[in-house]
């Protein structure tokens, strides 16, 4: 039964003001739920510090890319036809279909890429070119057109190079600049070794590993 003097409008006034309180009450709730969910978006992906260390969010340094100096090219070692180079491309970043783009261009500049897919760890440089001692003739050669490059020597026995794309990448080096005689003796990188002592240098150091 309803109390004296309560009018129909007066139920019908005190309803929509209960809604009303629920509809702020809820909207501020999802309002809060979003900046949340906004904030820990921008604290995992690094966009603002967060109160506790990322180590999970971190990447490590690549393995191996500074530890052994590269292999300088044997005296006289000219540059490899494009044609001959086998490429396997590498992303190394977060950065989707960069594998692929960056194949195209060495292809379009006549490299032969035999494959393209993610690398098992981060490159936090422009990019890594890995190769065993028969490839060093042509990582120098590829390294020619990839400013920045990072050289590291691997126990393949083929001729093939494997290019990691880094989180500083951008593009290969327009063509024009590519210093790059097809007549002259490759140079080495600066720090460089003697292709044995760099060959023991990198088995010194996957010893501990295989033991």
């Amino acid at each position: 039964m309803s109390a004296p003097g309560v009018t129909d409008r007066d139920r019908a006034l005190r309803r929509r003001h209960k809604h009303e309180r629920q509809a702020v009450v809820f909207g501020v709730l999802i309002a809060a739920l979003a900046v949340a969910g906004l904030g820990a978006v921008a604290v995992w992906t690094g966009g603002i510090e967060g109160p506790f260390s990322r180590p999970f969010t971190t990447k490590a340094p690549t393995p191996g890319a500074s530890v052994v100096p590269p292999p300088c090219p044997p005296d006289g070692t000219l540059p490899v036809a494009y044609g001959q180079i086998q490429v396997q491309v590498l992303n190394a970043t977060d950065r989707a279909g960069l594998a692929g783009d960056t194949a195209a261009a060495l292809t379009a500049r006549g490299f032969g890429v035999l494959a393209t897919g993610n690398s098992p760890s981060p490159v936090l440089g422009v990019a890594r070119i890995s190769f065993g001692a028969a490839g060093v003739p042509a990582a120098y050669t590829l390294a020619a057109h990839v400013q920045g490059a990072s050289l590291v020597l691997d126990n393949r026995q083929d001729a093939t190079v494997d290019l990691a794309v880094g989180s500083e990448w951008v593009s290969l080096l327009d063509p024009g600049v590519v210093a790059l005689d097809p007549n002259a003796p490759l140079v080495g990188q600066p720090g460089c070794l003697p292709l044995d002592q760099a060959q023991a240098a990198v088995a010194a150091a996957a010893a501990p590993a295989a033991g």
